[in-house]
């Protein structure tokens, strides 16, 4: 057991050691709720799976392969094993990933852009420069409640339609103006 140990948290082992105790202690976050495994790991070239789910992944093969190398070689050659096992992991792991895309279905992401040129309801008792929110219904059915302020002297009262015209991306709001109809 002191040999495995000894490996384990020597070079080149512990690179990949060190990174497997992050692993573990980020899987024991998700466990107790500080941190939710949404964001995609396209730009590690794993798209459709979790980017946590993706690196705990290739630090664990990193990190076994770093071992199995470590004791197969010795001398000069350890400075290529981290290099050998990060490669392998990473081809490794993309074969293992591709079956595991289907449990992660990537559903449409809808983007608030698509709201904008559309019709909206007041919701609250006004809207104003300062507060309001609005009603929105989308190019699927669907309908969401927004945040919405208007520009300049404009107030619109519950029941309003309103035109969306704009996202402020800073205050996350978008920007209504009145909607008169040609009826």
């Amino acid at each position: 057991m002191t040999d495995f140990f000894s490996i384990a948290l020597g070079f080149p082992t512990v690179i990949f050691t060190f990174l497997l105790g992050v692993v573990v202690a980020y899987w024991l976050a998700v466990i107790t709720g500080l941190f939710e495994i949404e964001d995609d790991a396209a730009w590690l070239g794993f798209g459709g799976v979790p980017a946590g789910v993706a690196l705990s992944l290739l630090v664990a093969l990193a990190w076994l392969l770093c071992l199995i190398g470590a004791v197969l070689t010795s001398g000069g050659l350890l400075i290529v094993v981290p290099l050998a096992a990060s490669a392998l992991a990473w081809l490794a792991v993309r074969a293992l990933l591709r079956p595991l895309r289907a449990l992660f279905p990537q559903g449409e992401t809808r983007s608030r852009d698509e709201f904008a040129s559309q019709m909206c309801v007041i919701r609250t008792g006004t809207a104003t420069p300062d507060f309001g929110q609005a009603e929105v219904t989308s190019a699927d059915g669907s309908s969401a409640i927004v945040q919405v302020r208007t520009t300049g002297a404009d107030r619109l009262k519950r029941g309003d339609a309103a035109l969306i015209f704009d996202y402020d991306k800073d205050g996350e709001f978008f920007l209504v103006m009145p909607y008169e109809s040609e009826h």
